[in-house]
C-alpha cells in the first residue's frame, strides 16, 4: 500500500484484533483490506459489520458464489484490482471453477455461467454503472429467473457496498496480497 501505511495489528483495538487473527487463522494470511480499513477503528467496525450482513445473509437465494460473482464482475468493471482478485479467488473456490473469476471479470456475458447468474450480473451491472436507469422490467426479468424482491435488493446492496470499497481499495492504492492470486486456481497442498 503505497499512500497509507498498514497499522501493525498489535496497536489495533483488542475487538479489531481478535477479528483480524481469527481471519488470519482460518486463511493462513491477512488480507491487506482488514489492516487498511483498521487505520480508522470507527469505520472498520461499520465496514465489516455491513459486510458481514450482505455477505453472510441468511435465508437469501443467493449463494455464496452468486454473491463473489457480484463483487468480482462489478469490482472489474470499477477497475478494482484488490477486489477483483480476492473476491474472484473466493468465488473460484465456491463455485469449485479455477475459470469463472477471469471469465466474469473479462466478460460476464461469455462466462460459463448458468442463464439466472447472467440475469443476476445483468442487474448488478446496472446498478453498478446506470442506477438511474433501473426500471420495473429490470424488476421483471429477475423475478422470470426465480428472484424475488429480497433477492433482488440483495443484487443492489452488494453491488452498491463494493462501488464504495473500490473506490477506497484505488484511492489508497490497496494491492490485493500475493496468496490470493492461486487460491482455487490450484490444489491446495497439504
Amino acid at each position: 500500500m503505497a499512500r497509507y501505511p498498514l497499522p501493525e495489528i498489535n496497536s489495533l483495538p483488542a475487538d479489531i484484533q481478535a477479528k483480524i487473527l481469527e481471519v488470519q487463522e482460518k486463511s493462513g494470511f491477512v488480507p491487506n483490506v482488514f489492516l487498511a480499513f483498521a487505520r480508522r477503528p470507527a469505520e472498520w467496525r461499520a465496514f465489516f459489520a455491513y459486510h458481514d450482513a450482505l455477505m453472510l445473509r441468511e435465508g437469501s437465494n443467493l449463494s455464496k458464489g452468486d454473491r463473489e460473482m457480484i463483487v468480482t464482475t462489478t469490482s472489474a468493471a470499477n477497475h478494482c484490482l484488490y477486489c477483483v482478485v480476492a473476491h474472484g479467488a473466493i468465488l473460484r473456490i465456491y463455485e469449485k471453477k479455477p475459470l469463472v473469476a477471469d471469465q466474469v471479470a473479462t466478460n460476464y456475458r461469455k462466462a460459463d455461467i448458468t442463464p439466472r447468474q447472467r440475469a443476476m450480473l445483468d442487474f448488478a451491472m446496472k446498478v453498478c454503472l446506470h442506477s438511474d436507469e433501473i426500471e420495473d422490467a429490470d424488476f421483471t426479468a429477475l423475478h422470470a429467473h426465480g428472484f424475488n424482491d429480497e433477492d433482488i435488493w440483495d443484487i443492489g446492496a452488494i453491488t452498491a457496498f463494493f462501488g464504495l470499497s473500490n473506490r477506497m481499495a484505488n484511492m489508497s492504492g490497496m494491492l490485493p496480497n500475493p496468496e490470493f492470486y492461486l487460491m482455487g486456481r490450484v490444489p491446495k497442498s497439504k
